[in-house]
């Protein structure tokens, strides 16, 4: 194989959306496995509406998402002679021709063909024209654009899909197509083609939604004389509904950026994304970078759509929960000193962050991290169901209040009681606390998760965590000891 060279040719009309991120993911896995290249085209040539702030939210993405790319960013609008003078090539090969047909005559036929009850396809009105006849209209200043003329022979364009197999579309259902607008300006069609031969590249992973466009993008390879690239077509990515998943229809739950303010690990969205049309044979669904660069083919991607399973307003899972159980997994098993980075980070945009915890405190803080994060799933949950270890500022889980504290009025007594004990101790030690804990239950006459169910809820605002015993030593005097004894005001809250 000659050096693979791939393309990811976003369009700068919004952000970049988990359907472009995965597309980009897959060409930068495939290049990655076999020492290619990945070219970034910003195919920005709908003016109209292609903007500077899309264009930097795509290079945003693909940066926190880690995905680096070999050449680029080019930008298509500055090819835009080279796609000209290509037409300017089809027309004098014999490969296209100039159609002054108005789109008036245009809709005319296409409403006569509905009325038919058939399908309309350009009939071919300008393709036979003379020079002369051609020259006359020219000489009337009558407009027109640039079609490509495809064979009227027998047969049709076959190749070979690496998703689909072997695809074959016959010349007769292929109409005469419009590579040039009557503006003068190339479409896509022509234009894509242009800047894959300049770019030299090799295979084209794109979504099954380009698959349309392969056959007549296959002729104009052929007309231009260029070697014709791999294909793989990847499934399209489905909401519950069955419907496409899009920017327009879905809103920012399908932005990369989403994800990232939502607290996402970078590699765990990877590794979501990649599974949304593509599997292993063992179907392994975790994978670390080198796993997947080793594993990944384009054999390995599905046929059938894949379902984003997001449910909208779901207070527990704000996306889909597979996605939401990967970062989990990552969060809890990634080296504590590569997590405390990520946390830093939130702690710095949430008025959290003690220079101390690079300091003096910074074991402190890994250990605290490593001891709660078993129950966490996003960076956000550090900030918020995490407040507590860290500020004194935090709200209680209103099942907790509830179910651990409110239900037992006796407790506004019994905790402050509990605070004397423990800040009679010496040190609080997982041990000393405990006998402490179930000698004074004893004392009560209460099951010893009466006071040590209220206590977690009042300290750390949470229904459930790591040992109670472990956190007392964790939190030390300075944050127990005043948490239990300021108990009363949550029975006075709640009259």
């Amino acid at each position: 194989m000659s050096e693979v060279r791939v393309r990811f040719p976003p369009s700068p009309t919004g952000y970049l959306h988990i359907g472009g991120a995965r597309t980009a993911i897959y060409n930068w896995l495939f290049v990655k496995k076999h020492g290619g290249k990945l070219i970034l085209r910003i195919e920005d040539t709908d003016v109209e509406r292609s903007t500077q702030e899309s264009i930097e939210g795509i290079l945003d993405g693909l940066k926190w998402l880690g995905i680096d790319w070999d050449e680029g960013p080019y930008f298509q609008s500055e090819y835009a002679d080279e796609h000209v003078t290509a037409s300017k090539r089809l027309l004098e090969s014999g490969h296209a021709y100039k159609c002054f047909c108005t789109k008036e005559e245009l809709e005319a036929k296409r409403e006569a063909a509905a009325a038919a009850k058939g399908d309309y396809k350009y009939d071919k009105t300008c393709r036979n024209l003379s020079t002369d006849q051609i020259a006359e209209k020219e000489k009337q200043g009558l407009p027109y654009v640039i079609r490509f003329k495809v064979p009227e022979e027998a047969g049709g364009v076959i190749f070979v899909d690496k998703v689909y197999g072997s695809i074959e579309r016959a010349y007769a259902d292929i109409e005469d197509f419009v590579i040039v607008r009557s503006n003068g300006k190339p479409l896509y069609l022509l234009s894509n083609v242009v800047d894959d031969i300049r770019d030299r590249i090799t295979h084209i992973i794109r979504g099954q939604d380009g698959l349309v466009n392969t056959p007549r993008q296959i002729l104009i390879y052929k007309a231009l004389g260029a070697d014709i690239p791999v294909f793989a077509h990847m499934p399209l990515t489905l909401d519950l509904k069955k419907a496409k998943i899009s920017k327009r229809s879905h809103g920012e739950i399908v932005a990369v950026q989403y994800y990232r303010d939502n607290g996402f690990i970078p590699w765990a969205l990877i590794n979501f994304l990649v599974l949304l049309g593509w599997s292993t044979t063992d179907n392994q669904e975790i994978f670390s970078r080198d796993e997947l660069i080793e594993v990944f083919s384009l054999e390995g991607i599905n046929r059938a759509n894949s379902v984003f399973n997001y449910r909208k307003g779901d207070p527990k899972f704000f996306t889909d929960p597979k996605a939401i159980n990967i970062n989990a997994h990552y969060l809890r098993t990634m080296p504590i000193e590569e997590l405390a980075a990520m946390v830093k980070k939130e702690f710095q945009a949430g008025g959290l962050w003690d220079e101390a915890y690079d300091g003096e405190k910074s074991q402190w803080f890994l250990k605290t991290l490593d001891m709660i994060r078993d129950r966490f799933h996003t960076l956000k949950d550090f900030t918020s169901l995490g407040r507590a270890y860290f500020a004194d500022d935090f709200t209680i889980d209103e099942k907790a209040l509830k179910k651990n504290v409110l239900k037992y009025p006796e407790l506004k007594h019994w905790l402050p009681m509990f605070a004397d004990r423990l800040e009679a101790l010496p040190e609080l030690t997982p041990e000393a606390t405990e006998q402490v804990a179930r000698a004074f239950a004893e004392e009560l006459g209460v099951k010893p998760g009466i006071p040590i169910n209220a206590a977690r809820a009042v300290i750390t605002g949470l229904i459930k965590g790591p040992s109670m015993f472990e956190l007392f030593a964790l939190l030390g005097k300075e944050k127990v000891i005043p948490r239990l004894r300021d108990t009363a005001k949550f029975f006075e809250q709640n009259n």
